[in-house]
């Protein structure tokens, strides 16, 4: 029977063991692993749901792709640029971007914003539209009507959609020699608030306006642009599609995808999720020394039935593979019931929002790489604990 030593190991493994305490380690060690393996599913579960979450807080920040000039901020021969962009198929959407910082004041308040002034088309490429919970997008019929973020409007109590209420924009003038005048400090601009909307921590503190708003505080021509960004019918091309832009626009021009955008945030977020893997990986580690345990502890267990077989001509290397078996259904056992729980566990947060800090329900993704990661990092300290652990003499077992 070519089978026999994993017949023997699941006979070990199954039927009712010499001794209570021999039963009790062996299913121990199935339930540590069990226990171990589904925390590390969860928690990497839970990192994938983060990964989602923080893509979505930040879509409204940055685009599939975005272009600015390799040197100084404004972009230069826009035309030959914007035909470029027209005449490529991959490209969904574009618009035209103009961001500084400004100082806004209202009714005695002031505080820091950014200003983002952009064109009508903006709204293809980021549908902020969609968000503003609270009166309206501007109509871009009037340079002064925008749009700002809640939290801002809240801290300077500007009413929503007035014509008897307007705010002040300053922006500082460049330039140098002696200041005459106020007017030689700054540009300044009547605002009206026309609707708000969320910044959910990405754009606090922004005003997004017409474009030409931007292009009279700072005194630039018109149809100027310090950035374009771009939406692509597929973002999943965005670095081929970048390649193509930069061979035909020259090295006067720089692309960044959505994710060089964020690459130190991301950077960050990898580093965190390596590190907790590496913790758990080490709390499978330190559990697969109970598997050792239960494999020794079977060893004397079974050391008469051991002699015997050894007797009757039993190989010692089957005999070693026999509890090489045995720790392996221990591991494959663990294994398995922990992706279970954790699955359950899992869908259970995606369909209950049970847990909830601060009233934001932990986010949870099931992927399938997941279920390998996991699997793999497990089996492999088990295989090799239980590969270890296997290697008996032949004299241990025949001497007295």
């Amino acid at each position: 029977m070519k089978n026999i030593a994993f017949y023997i190991a699941s006979r070990y493994l199954l039927a009712k063991k010499g001794s209570t305490a021999v039963t009790f380690i062996t299913w121990l060690s199935v339930g540590a692993m069990t226990v171990a393996v589904a925390a590390m599913f969860v928690i990497i579960s839970v990192f994938s749901g983060l990964e989602d979450l923080n893509k979505d807080l930040i879509s409204n920040l940055h685009s599939d792709l975005t272009l600015k000039s390799a040197s100084g901020k404004t972009i230069k021969n826009l035309d030959s640029v914007n035909k470029v962009l027209s005449s490529n198929k991959e490209i969904s959407s574009f618009s035209r971007v103009i961001e500084e910082k400004v100082y806004i004041s209202f009714n005695g308040k002031g505080d820091i914003a950014y200003l983002r002034g952009v064109d009508s088309a903006y709204i293809k490429v980021n549908p902020i539209n969609k968000e503003v919970f609270y009166g309206t997008y501007p109509s871009f019929k009037y340079s002064n009507e925008v749009l700002m973020e809640n939290s801002l409007d809240n801290r300077l109590s500007i009413p929503v959609d007035s014509s008897n209420h307007y705010a002040t924009v300053f922006m500082p003038k460049p330039g140098t020699g002696i200041i005459n005048k106020e007017e030689d400090i700054y540009n300044k601009k009547d605002i009206l608030v026309t609707g708000v909307f969320p910044g959910k921590d990405q754009l606090d503190s922004y005003i997004i306006s017409p474009i030409e708003l931007t292009e009279e505080l700072l005194s630039l021509p018109k149809k100027s642009a310090y950035q374009i960004v771009i939406k692509l019918k597929n973002p999943e091309n965005a670095d081929a599609v970048k390649q193509s832009l930069l061979s035909s626009l020259g090295k006067n021009i720089e692309i960044k995808t959505k994710e060089e955008e964020n690459a130190a945030f991301w950077k960050m977020i990898n580093t965190e999720k390596l590190f907790i893997y590496l913790i758990f990986a080490l709390v499978i580690f330190i559990t697969t020394f109970n598997l050792a345990g239960a494999i020794i502890i079977l060893q004397l267990d079974k050391k008469k039935q051991a002699k015997s077989l050894i007797s009757l001509g039993f190989p010692l290397i089957h005999l070693r593979m026999t509890y090489f078996y045995t720790g392996l259904l221990i591991v494959i056992s663990g294994v398995i019931t922990g992706l279970i729980l954790g699955t359950v566990l899992c869908y259970f947060q995606l369909y209950t929002e049970y847990f909830k800090p601060n009233g934001l329900a932990f986010p949870v993704k099931i992927v399938e790489k997941n279920y390998f990661i996991v699997a793999l990092t497990a089996s492999l300290f088990g295989f090799t604990i239980s590969w270890f652990f296997s290697k008996i003499s032949k004299e241990y077992i025949t001497k007295n």
